[in-house]
């Protein structure tokens, strides 16, 4: 394994760091709100009233963040190296894996860790390894 030098990026990822938990700790004091993708939208496909507002304002947020970079800079061309059905597949064990987990990477990652919730250091333990084990599986044995 090496490390593509050209393509290391240490302070763009520090700087997306910082804001991600930034917004995450920003929205968990201003509104005492955890900042798990798949609860915000989860919360959106069955509306609570009163509920709404936030999480909209949350994925349209999402949404928008490409618009704002697209006015400094071009958007970078994404290169992924699988076919259409693993990406199905991944997309599908993935979002079964959210439902299981009570949470996404994100909501146990990022905002439970910080927490120091015993279920999301697990969860999040189980999230690393099941794709250290895809992508061994997927790029070494089975080269896909």
């Amino acid at each position: 394994m090496s490390i593509d030098w050209n393509a290391f990026t240490p302070w763009s990822a520090l700087a997306g760091g910082v804001l991600i938990g930034s917004a995450a700790v920003m929205l968990a004091l201003l509104n005492g709100r955890i900042a798990g993708i798949s609860g915000v939208i989860g919360g959106l496909l069955k509306p609570v009233k009163g509920d709404v507002a936030w999480r909209a304002s949350f994925a349209i947020g999402l949404m928008g963040a490409p618009l704002i970079y697209l006015l400094f800079a071009a958007l970078p061309r994404p290169q992924i190296a699988a076919h259409y059905g693993a990406l199905i597949l991944a997309g599908l064990l993935v979002g079964i894996g959210t439902r299981y987990a009570s949470g996404c990477t994100s909501g146990h990652g990022v905002c439970g860790l910080s927490r120091l919730s015993l279920r999301s250091l697990v969860a999040t333990a189980v999230f690393m390894g099941a794709g250290f084990a895809a992508v061994f599986l997927t790029r070494h044995l089975f080269e896909i």
